[in-house]
């Protein structure tokens, strides 16, 4: 960081900061659930066509593992900026008017979209929580628990698009470098 940042722009970077370990944790743990939902699916496969046994219950296990992963890593997947973009017109610009280009297109798409879906989301699973819903499939789950993966993975967005904001908004102050994005962990 520069020195002679503003204390205000600092605490923004920090809490920028808190917020992309929040999601790197999040995104990390979210990886193991692949391994799960492998799992599961094996021992379902294995036990329908091997032993004539199966239940409605391990497919929604197999349904809510996808789910977890699909929207708890949305907040991870935007820091590590694999969300889809038009790379070929964005790589064109110089990291001044992308800065911009990430700051327009998060305060006018992403997070009013993002917040709209967290609001419309908590109703659905509060109904769902209160009213202690059940699949309508024979031997299925509790839905309240899948349902409350929609405004906490859309949370966590949000939470990550202010980030992406935060440092836009700091290299346009000359606070902070331009960080396109964080390159995902090599796995290997």
């Amino acid at each position: 960081m520069i020195a002679g940042v503003r204390p205000l722009l600092a605490a923004f970077l920090k809490f920028s900061r808190a917020i992309d370990a929040l999601n790197e944790r999040v995104g990390r743990a979210v990886a193991w659930l692949v391994l799960a939902a492998v799992l599961v699916s094996s021992g379902n496969a294995v036990s329908r066509y091997a032993f004539s046994l199966s239940s409605n219950a391990w497919l929604e296990i197999q349904w809510y593992l996808f789910s977890a992963i699909f929207l708890l890593a949305a907040g991870y997947t935007l820091r590590h900026g694999a969300h889809v973009r038009i790379d070929i017109v964005y790589g064109r610009y110089s990291p001044r008017a992308r800065a911009w280009l990430d700051i327009l297109g998060a305060v006018f798409f992403l997070m009013p979209m993002a917040l709209l879906i967290l609001y419309l989301s908590w109703s659905m699973f509060m109904q769902s929580y209160v009213g202690h819903e059940i699949s309508a499939d024979a031997g299925g789950l509790v839905r309240w628990p899948v349902k409350l993966l929609m405004p906490a993975g859309f949370f966590l967005l949000v939470l990550q698009g202010l980030s992406e904001i935060l440092k836009r908004v700091a290299f346009l102050r000359g606070a902070a470098p331009f960080e396109e994005t964080a390159k995902p962990p090599d796995v290997t």
